[in-house]
């Protein structure tokens, strides 16, 4: 579903001052500057409006979270949801989780938070879902040693699929449920996570924790970029 525009938007974006970082490639090697004896750096990739950040950005004061969102009508009320309430631990930027390595340097981040994203459904679409293997390893390129990937979905496909694609890019997986919240509300929910758990649909997640790189696993960049230009020339 198409998120209806806002009114203001830019001035609304403007009213949330440092919360929102108009200028992200400035900030590559520096965001732990943002808040003094920040502990590490992590990023969520599709915010969306905010919830799962906020809620996370509360319960981890002492980490720099940066927040990508491609869409500003929904990053807008994210921003102002982090400002009611007084957080000056998280960050929101417009980009692109294909450009990472662009906004962070070598090492910088700690932990990546994906969370129902796009299930991208078809196996000619297989490249453009975020836990492809041509995704994870640009995670890798901004990642620490040891990092890790917490991927949340309500797609059992995506989900199932996913689990085949971590160890191609050096990922070892922990923490893989099938029903999160079985026995209780667990973690941070989003917005659209509460709805379905509602709903009954049984929330999804895994772990990956970044180790070496198998052999031969630099194909799955090339096929990915190869893909990002057949999208261009379409």
């Amino acid at each position: 579903m198409r998120m209806r525009k806002k009114t203001n938007l830019l001035p609304r974006l403007e009213a949330c001052g440092p919360l929102v970082v108009t200028d992200p490639k400035a900030m590559k090697g520096h965001w732990r500057e943002l808040l003094p004896d920040a502990a590490e750096v992590q990023v969520e990739l599709g915010c969306g409006k905010g919830r799962f950040t906020v809620g996370t950005a509360q319960a981890q004061p002492d980490v720099v979270l940066a927040a990508v969102e491609r869409v500003p009508d929904a990053m807008v009320v994210a921003a102002e949801r982090a400002k009611e309430l007084g957080l000056d631990n998280v960050f929101f930027l417009d980009a692109d989780a294909a450009n990472l390595e662009e906004y962070f340097a070598p090492g910088e981040v700690r932990r990546i938070y994906i969370n129902f994203c796009d299930p991208w459904p078809g196996a000619r679409y297989a490249k453009r879902r975020l836990t492809h293997p041509g995704f994870l390893l640009r995670y890798r390129k901004v990642l620490a040693p040891g990092g890790q990937i917490h991927f949340k979905t309500d797609n059992h496909d995506l989900f199932e699929w996913s689990l085949f694609q971590f160890p191609k890019a050096g990922f070892t997986l922990s923490e893989v449920s099938r029903n999160l919240h079985a026995n209780g509300i667990c973690g941070v929910m989003t917005d659209y996570e509460e709805k379905f758990h509602n709903l009954g649909t049984p929330i999804n997640r895994c772990v990956g924790t970044m180790g070496e790189l198998p052999e031969g696993a630099e194909k799955w960049g090339r096929a990915s970029r190869e893909a990002e230009e057949n999208d261009h020339e379409e």
